[in-house]
């Protein structure tokens, strides 16, 4: 899976905002799971977080009540 992700640095130059167009055509060409795995490699790349391992919720931290009405 990370060999399907690498980063390739000589295809980015600098833009300004306006100059720069949108990419929404690019993007629908992919599928579904492309892009999810784009979307999940970019989030894990920002918070510094590995991109192949495991991520489940702390579930220690977190409790389920039910409320009754009584």
């Amino acid at each position: 899976m990370a060999d399907l992700l690498k980063f390739d640095r000589t295809s980015f130059r600098i833009v300004t905002f306006t100059d720069k167009g949108q990419n929404v055509e690019y993007w629908l060409t992919k599928s579904v799971y492309e892009r999810l795995c784009a979307s999940w490699f970019l989030t894990c790349a920002s918070y510094n977080l590995p991109y192949s391992s495991d991520h489940k919720v702390d579930r220690t931290s977190f409790r389920i009540r039910k409320f009754t009405d009584e």
